[in-house]
């Protein structure tokens, strides 16, 4: 029971800073981005900041996910989404693509930091080297699992708000009205169906194929940009 406890503790220490890192990075790039394009609404609210207590939801940043890493061995959750009043912007179908895309875009540029950090990893002293190293691998991990399923192209998702940006209006419109229950979509196609379809002996793993296949090509390449063995 004991041994079981201690590594678990270690596991969610190794994951903690890096996902509350990539949570709080992403939510105040959008409100960064939105700023500087002309809607200080999270601005004004304080949200473009990295403090994470302004990111964080009790709930989907901190029950939810403990509850799937305990009961499936599952990372899922959510931030406190940065409000953005996209008509404030000053080329609101434009400008609402490079808010969206701020988020995922720092995710990774958050990730290739962390690969480079690894470098360092040698001069730590031998305590702690190995929960260092193991922590910026998982922010490596973490920074493009994010990145990817935001990017997923589904409202209210930041893909889905890249998406109704540069979709033709004929099909951009039904797309936004979607964003109500995006949510739910998402966690039905990525969570539920894959279960379904396990169940019933097909064995095709959608969430693998849309979030994990990437991501994982990602990461690869990171690590061969920045040479990280």
């Amino acid at each position: 029971m004991f041994p079981d406890f201690a590594a678990t503790a270690q596991k969610i220490s190794i994951l903690a800073l890096p996902v509350i890192f990539a949570i709080t990075f992403h939510e105040a790039a959008h409100g960064f981005v939105a700023h500087r394009l002309g809607d200080d609404t999270a601005w004004r609210m304080g949200r473009v900041t990295f403090n994470p207590l302004r990111h964080i939801d009790p709930v989907g940043t901190i029950l939810i996910p403990l509850v799937l890493f305990f009961s499936a061995g599952v990372l899922f959750g959510y931030a406190k989404p940065v409000p953005v009043d996209f008509n404030r912007l000053r080329h609101p179908r434009r400008d609402m693509i490079w808010v969206a895309l701020a988020g995922p875009g720092v995710n990774i540029v958050l990730a290739v930091l962390s690969a480079l950090l690894l470098y360092l990893t040698p001069f730590i002293p031998r305590l702690g080297q190995e929960w260092a190293q193991d922590s910026l691998i998982a922010s490596v991990e973490m920074n493009v699992l994010l990145a990817i399923f935001n990017m997923i192209p589904i409202p209210p998702l930041d893909g889905g708000r890249v998406a109704v940006g540069l979709l033709p209006d004929a099909l951009a419109f039904p797309l936004a009205r979607v964003e109500r229950y995006g949510l739910f979509i998402v966690v039905g196609f990525l969570f539920l169906l894959p279960w379904v379809t396990r169940e019933a002996g097909f064995g095709f793993d959608l969430t693998n194929a849309v979030i994990y296949q990437p991501a994982e090509a990602v990461m690869r390449a990171i690590f061969y940009i920045t040479g990280v063995a």
